[in-house]
């Protein structure tokens, strides 16, 4: 969540436990904020969970299920055989390509550059210097 996001909710709770309506909490915010800062529909709604005793004005935590078995799994794959393919690590553990190329690149571990010969080719992985 942004800060910018949060300071308003923050105003907005201002706004309702000095007991002003959401029409006139909206009137106000956007007179200092400017009139595309907030929509009337938004500001409803969070004076709807105010009412409902949700007075948590960050974000609830997001849902999901955790995938840390399998992203701890690709370093020591990568670092047993420097020459394996990324196709092969996606294989093994059963993860989305992308995902290894993200953590791959985080760790310092680059995609070897391909000539033009070899783009048709799967790319090997090799230790970068570069940080």
């Amino acid at each position: 969540m942004s800060e910018r996001s949060e300071k308003l909710r923050y105003n907005l709770h201002f706004y309702f436990d000095k007991g002003t309506n959401s029409m006139q909490a909206h009137g106000e915010i956007c007179a200092v904020y400017g009139q595309d800062t907030l929509s009337r529909t938004i500001v409803r709604r969070c004076f709807s969970l105010f009412r409902s005793i949700n007075f948590d004005v960050q974000d609830a935590p997001l849902c999901g299920r955790p995938i840390t078995e399998k992203v701890n799994a690709i370093l020591p794959k990568a670092k047993h055989d420097r020459h394996v393919r990324c196709h092969d690590i996606v294989k093994g553990i059963n993860i989305h390509h992308q995902t290894v190329l993200n953590h791959l690149k985080k760790a310092g571990w680059m995609p070897h550059e391909l000539t033009q010969k070899y783009t048709g080719w799967n790319c090997y992985l090799r230790i970068s210097t570069e940080t």
